[in-house]
């Protein structure tokens, strides 16, 4: 079979999967898609409960001294989610019978303390990475209770690196209007929110943060000076507060480096002396720069070049930016993650591209002034391998011409 029949079949093939109403399984059980813990045993210091949902391997969990037996965890998810299969990592433990070995999943709909019904029992193999157990009833959820019964024989740790359950995510619910100053693990955080692009500051080290917004979940970039990194947050049910983690550079195979949550504390958004307080003067400051800025907030179709609508008032900033200055010619690129082959990604970036330019050229923008370009999956920011690296990869950059 050739390669361009080969290729139409795959687009023909994920179209009718998609008027099925099938989604693609992810990990929902990670940081990076708004899982959080909100149960949580004793633990050994240095070994939260957190690293067993941040996609690396070798970082994990380990109970509090002697404590081996019967540690609960329940976990939150930022919708309702049913999972298809579970997956443990165990290579990393410190020691010899350490591991995590009889265990017990349920799932509840309802909260963290009742509604629960089995889904998984098994057994874990010492010592083994990516252990996967189909799930053995399917049950929609948005909380996941995890109990370790046992371990493989020390008298001292019970240890497990990583944690993932594969399903589908139902679409989130949103948080109405998130836009205010919280008080925060870095101090004071003035956020702005425009269509699902997000923008803001923060009082320490003249801390700067952009990204996206998706029902209850943050996913940012946050810059001090030349240090910069990823972060990610779920909001609480009623948008009061937030809790988060964050990392340096990457979260490439790497625990969190700290905890970062905050409190509403007013619904003025406030200001920082180094941010310019919206998405169109970010944009601006970046392209007057380096010729170079990232549109957060562009959110599309899975699989499709479908910008989704609650996007469309963030690249009202893009028009009210390129008013400010009538004679810049902007390059629209397309990224994606690594999910499918190199050639149907090249042309979907392509295509993501076009969506955006024609939206702004249907917004006012003379054609002349927008030309686009698809990289496909070649230029990733960030890890393909985690849930927050191929989000940080799926993205749109404007480019000064």
């Amino acid at each position: 079979m050739n390669s361009r029949r080969s290729l139409a079949i795959a687009f023909i093939a994920t179209a009718l999967l998609a008027s099925a109403g099938f989604a693609q399984e992810i990990n929902v059980l990670a940081l990076g898609t708004g899982a959080m813990p909100v149960v949580e045993p004793p633990s050994y210091s240095g070994w939260p409960v957190a690293n067993m949902l941040d996609d690396a391997p070798s970082s994990g969990w380990a109970c509090a001294g002697a404590r081996i037996h019967g540690n609960v965890f329940v976990f939150e998810l930022p919708a309702q989610a049913t999972i298809s299969a579970f997956e443990f990592d165990t290579a990393g433990i410190d020691c010899d019978g350490c591991g995590a070995r009889d265990l017990t999943v349920e799932v509840s709909p309802a909260s963290q303390a009742t509604g629960f019904a089995p889904v998984l029992k098994a057994s874990l193999d010492d010592r083994r990475d990516g252990q996967r157990f189909p799930a053995q009833r399917k049950i929609e959820g948005r909380f996941i209770r995890l109990t370790i019964a046992t371990n493989h024989g020390d008298q001292e740790w019970n240890e497990l690196m990583s944690f993932r359950g594969f399903g589908t995510l139902r679409p989130q619910p949103s948080v109405d209007a998130i836009s205010g100053t919280y008080h925060t693990d870095y101090n004071d955080f003035h956020l702005r929110q425009q269509g699902t692009a997000l923008t803001g500051c923060y009082e320490y080290n003249e801390g700067l943060f952009d990204g996206t917004v998706e029902g209850r979940v943050m996913k940012l970039t946050w810059t001090e000076g030349s240090s910069t990194g990823p972060a990610v947050f779920v909001f609480s049910p009623d948008g009061a507060s937030f809790r988060g983690y964050w990392w340096h550079g990457t979260d490439k195979g790497r625990r969190p480096d700290g905890n970062w949550d905050g409190t509403r504390a007013s619904s003025t958004i406030g200001t920082c002396p180094h941010w310019s307080g919206s998405v169109s003067g970010e944009l601006h400051k970046d392209l007057a720069a380096s010729g170079r800025a990232r549109l957060h907030g562009i959110l599309f179709d899975t699989d499709s070049a479908r910008i989704r609508p609650e996007s469309l008032p963030t690249l009202d900033e893009v028009v009210r930016m390129m008013a400010t200055e009538p004679g810049w010619k902007i390059i629209v690129e397309g990224h994606t993650d690594a999910t499918g082959t190199p050639a149907h990604n090249q042309i979907l970036s392509g295509q993501r591209a076009q969506s955006v330019r024609d939206v702004l050229v249907g917004k006012g923008i003379a054609p002349a002034r927008l030309s686009t370009i698809g990289f496909g999956q070649s230029k990733p920011v960030a890890d393909n391998a985690t849930e927050l690296g191929r989000a940080q990869n799926r993205r749109v950059e404007l480019v000064r011409n």
